[in-house]
């Protein structure tokens, strides 16, 4: 799984998973066109591992365009963006619905219709990756609009699956589960709140942010070219039991 000579471009890539799959796809030989609405983690990416850097608040369509156009036609895309916003049911707002909903889902499909149209129009090929969550297939309190923005990127991933294959473009889901990113170190290290979703794992144990990032890894390249349309859940068996 060696990327020499391939362009990928990672939302997200500032931080957690988006940045692990940054720093490996680089090792690999890959140049990485970095996305992140933080400058500061944009440089800091950059000065480990080369590639270019763009700032963008996907949360803006019109940004969000402007910055595919920016980075031009590559080989892959990875979208690793993403926020949540804790809400009951009762407590969902206007604003966190946005808020998620503008970056998790419509962004992403933004992200992938310039990708693809920059793709066909230079013959097709190539592959996109979408990083979705354990949330999308089971409830989780204060989950409503995360779980839905999900979901819904599961859901449009199968019909860019479908209308881009003919064109040679793959394109799939990772859903990891609880990624020990350095937020959720700190978010999960109380054993009173991790001990009762650490036991639905067989393998006894979350997820780190490089194991995600070789799951991704593989969908991209030669390896996985005959898988799309799928969701690969990477959650130590947490879907399973």
């Amino acid at each position: 799984m060696q990327f020499s000579g391939k362009t990928i471009i990672i939302t997200g890539a500032g931080k957690g998973i988006g940045r692990a799959t940054a720093q490996l796809l680089a090792a690999r030989g890959a140049d990485i066109i970095a996305m992140s609405r933080t400058q500061s983690d944009l440089d800091s990416l950059r000065a480990e591992i080369g590639g270019r850097s763009i700032r963008v608040d996907l949360a803006d369509v019109a940004a969000t365009r402007a910055a595919m156009v920016e980075a031009g036609t590559s080989d892959f895309l990875v979208n690793s963006a993403g926020v949540n916003v804790l809400e009951s049911v009762t407590g969902m707002t206007e604003a966190g619905y946005e808020a998620v909903l503008g970056i998790n889902l419509r962004a992403a499909l933004i992200t992938s219709q310039e990708f693809a149209r920059a793709r066909i129009a230079a013959g097709g090929g190539g592959a996109i990756v979408n990083i979705t969550s354990i949330a999308s297939h089971r409830g989780f309190q204060d989950h409503l609009c995360y779980a839905a923005s999900k979901a819904g990127l599961e859901g449009a991933s199968r019909v860019l699956a479908k209308e881009l294959g003919p064109h040679g473009i793959r394109v799939n889901c990772v859903a990891p589960t609880i990624t020990l990113t350095e937020l959720a170190v700190e978010a999960w290290s109380d054993p009173a709140k991790s001990a009762p979703m650490m036991v639905r794992h067989p393998l006894n144990r979350f997820a780190i942010a490089q194991e995600v990032a070789q799951s991704i890894a593989l969908l991209l390249s030669d390896d996985g070219r005959m898988i799309t349309g799928t969701v690969l859940p990477v959650d130590g068996g947490f879907l399973a039991v």
